[in-house]
């Protein structure tokens, strides 16, 4: 179901200086709409289908993740990605911009755990090793959402429960994938996917680049917590409520997923090996300072060399996910 309201016109935030510059031109303008969409099911794959929405560019929605934890049993088969959602007037080789202004956790509790075959720390149908396998085990958090904290109790070990602060964050967003592909939603890869970085958070930007025309965008897995390389194949899954402003830049073709908050530009890399990941993501973002910052590939190079840093978002799924970060505050004045 779905309720549409007028909004204000607004433009699009999150975008730095120098690049608003060069794209306001090429940017969707208009009256926004505000969409509410209460989700019935979701998608195990991240695909061309049927929409559950169209909305245009410039509008918002506001929505909430699926979680099978938290659906009766008779329903979970029913769990996965929000989506797809068709953004009108989208084309192949256009970018989609997608801020994430809102992201509130909506459960007080979560779940995170072990399995025999799916981690950083155990064998793998790809990683064959002698040891038994890490045992299967499931662990609940209790969530304090006042507080922004999550509490685990620690009986095996005997000591008294850790309270952590939570930075809650969107596991996946994603496009429908190119050459027609029906991409297993555990995955990452240039259409973004399952990319588990912690960066992906509330007052983030996330540009996808558009294969297909409509984008078709799905997003989901939310963490309440999540450390870097995610090494047990979970997070603190967890659902909330979301709200996109999506915005269109019409002509410019990005080829890997691209993040901006306040101090950082960052690109994301996915694939194996890491080594590989991780030249994707530096690769992307010295195109991405020479493109649209005018700087000179070598020194662009030299540059990211000393200032920049990295993340690894995910080193459990089919591709591993590394974030190449460079601060603003080196960023060329215009």
């Amino acid at each position: 179901m779905r309720t549409d309201s007028p909004t204000l016109p607004r433009r699009l935030r999150g975008i730095a200086p120098l690049a608003w510059f060069l794209l306001a031109p090429c940017l969707a303008a208009g009256q926004g709409q505000t969409h509410t969409f209460v989700p019935e099911r979701g998608y195990q794959s991240f695909a061309v289908r049927e929409p559950v929405l169209r909305i245009a560019p410039g509008d918002t929605l506001i929505s909430e993740s699926m979680g099978a934890a938290f659906m009766p049993e008779e329903d979970r088969h029913l769990a996965g990605e929000v989506g797809p959602i068709y953004i009108e007037g989208s084309e192949r080789g256009d970018t989609l911009a997608i801020r994430v202004v809102r992201l509130e956790l909506n459960q007080d509790r979560a779940f995170s755990g072990t399995s025999t075959g799916f981690a950083a720390l155990t064998m793998t149908p790809q990683t064959a090793m002698l040891h038994e396998p890490v045992p299967a085990r499931r662990f609940e958090w209790v969530l304090d959402l006042d507080a922004n904290t999550g509490t685990l109790e620690l009986p095996a070990s005997g000591k008294d429960p850790v309270t952590v602060e939570l930075e809650p964050m969107l596991g996946r967003m994603a496009v429908a994938p190119d050459r027609g592909e029906v991409i297993w939603n555990a995955a990452p890869g240039n259409f973004g996917g399952n990319m588990d970085t912690p960066e992906i958070r509330e007052g983030v930007t996330v540009y996808l680049p558009v294969f297909e025309p409509g984008a078709y965008f799905y997003f989901g897995d939310v963490h309440a917590l999540q450390g870097e390389g995610e090494i047990t194949g979970t997070g603190l899954e967890t659902t909330a409520e979301v709200t996109f402003e999506f915005d269109l830049i019409k002509g410019k073709s990005i080829a890997w997923p691209r993040i901006e908050n306040d101090e950082y530009i960052m690109v994301a890399g996915s694939v194996r090996p890491l080594m590989d990941a991780y030249r994707i993501a530096h690769t992307e973002i010295i195109f991405w300072l020479e493109d649209d910052y005018g700087l000179d590939r070598w020194e662009a190079l030299q540059l990211l060399s000393q200032v920049g840093k990295a993340r690894i978002g995910n080193v459990v799924d089919p591709h591993y996910t590394v974030v190449a970060m460079y601060p603003k505050k080196y960023l060329p004045r215009p």
